[in-house]
């Protein structure tokens, strides 16, 4: 009997145990001290992020303007050319006999012109004391003869030297050549379809963004309403393949003159400085352009969650300190903060630490907190550490 009552005392004291600790985590602990910062309205740049292209400033496929055999190629392929340093030699040899035979021509036109001058000047002076006024305007004929055979002889040198200077195929741009596509003893023909090689100019480099013509009225509206104050010049950087930040700033060259009618986007231009040549054309970007500015509410990253819904989740202090949750609509995000232009009001107090076991309606006890430019909390609850 005593082992009996032993062991139903025990079970007793077991089930008493366990009951106290129940009661002790159900029970409430006060109110939790959590991190807030006060909300308030301030000047957020209008940030758009778009997908580009790279784009040579310059581009130029070079091919012969006269024919004959490669003699030379002049240049090192990827090397910095100015305009006018020489690519390739062509085979000179019926060229300088063209400049030679021109030349020719013009001595013996040369020659040719004074006799008609003076026989001209003759057949005025003695008009009607020897010679009829046929033989004057047969005179006067070959003196205009004799000029203009002059000036064709020096038109036709002045042609030969040209193509002469043509054999010698220079760099119309200043940029970069590819390889030749040629080699020594080749035979190439005037303005042939195959270029000889292409050279690139990519310092400057121009970079174009595609935007959607909706967003472009939906900005324009925002101008128009005054919620959006529209920047006088606008400047973009650039965002690499990498994921790096390319350092520079770039500046418009033309918005735009029509819409795709494949992909209902307007082409936007900018020009970069490329001393680096680290952006090269062909090369996939995204843009980041600072359209305007406008007044909104930063909310820190860490302080919200994204709803199923895609809204933003975040939790205020409520009048009567409680954790009151609300959703929120961002318009992108800027630094470590999205972007909030409704549901909110300056003066909020917004729960930015101890979220992790917060609840909707829990009593909490705020107490001021910064966000550093990391988006890291700072100066804030104990209870930040659970985070």
């Amino acid at each position: 009997m005593a082992a009996g009552i032993w062991k139903f005392t025990g079970a007793a004291m077991v089930l008493s145990a366990l009951a106290s600790m129940a009661c002790a985590q159900g029970a409430p602990s006060g109110p939790m001290e959590v991190g807030v910062i006060e909300v308030k309205l301030q000047d957020v740049p209008h940030i758009v992020t778009l997908p580009g292209r790279a784009v040579a400033f310059q581009e130029v496929e070079v091919r012969p303007r006269v024919g004959g055999v490669i003699e030379d190629i002049l240049y090192t392929p990827g090397q910095p050319l100015k305009v006018g340093d020489p690519l390739f030699r062509i085979d000179d040899s019926a060229y300088l006999a063209a400049e030679a035979s021109a030349r020719a021509d013009l001595a013996t036109a040369q020659a040719n012109l004074p006799v008609a001058q003076s026989a001209y000047d003759r057949a005025e002076e003695l008009s009607g004391r020897g010679y009829t006024e046929a033989e004057v305007e047969e005179a006067r004929a070959s003196l205009a003869e004799a000029k203009a055979t002059l000036d064709a002889a020096q038109a036709a040198l002045d042609y030969a030297r040209i193509e002469l200077s043509w054999t010698t195929v220079t760099s119309p741009i200043a940029g970069r050549a590819d390889v030749s596509t040629v080699s020594v003893g080749d035979l190439v023909t005037a303005g042939q379809s195959d270029e000889l090689t292409t050279i690139v100019r990519s310092d400057p480099i121009y970079v174009d963004m595609m935007e959607a013509s909706s967003r472009i009225l939906s900005f324009r509206k925002s101008i128009h309403e005054g919620s959006v104050t529209r920047n006088d010049t606008l400047r973009a950087t650039l965002l690499l393949e990498n994921g790096d930040i390319y350092r520079g700033t770039g500046s418009l060259v033309t918005p735009g003159n029509s819409v795709s009618t494949t992909t209902g986007t307007v082409t936007v231009r900018f020009q970069f400085d490329n001393p680096h040549h680290i952006v090269i054309p062909g090369m996939f970007l995204r843009g980041e352009i600072v359209m305007g500015t406008m007044q909104a509410i930063l909310v820190p990253q860490r302080a919200a969650t994204r709803a199923n819904s895609g809204q933003l989740a975040v939790f205020v202090v409520g009048e009567d300190d409680t954790a009151k949750q609300i959703t929120l609509s961002d318009e992108g995000s800027y630094q470590n903060a999205w972007i909030v232009r409704e549901g909110l009001s300056e003066g909020d107090k917004l729960i930015v630490d101890g979220l992790s076991s917060l609840r909707e309606g829990q009593a909490v006890t705020p107490v001021a907190a910064t966000i550093n430019a990391d988006g890291n909390v700072q100066d804030s609850a104990p209870s930040s550490a659970e985070d």
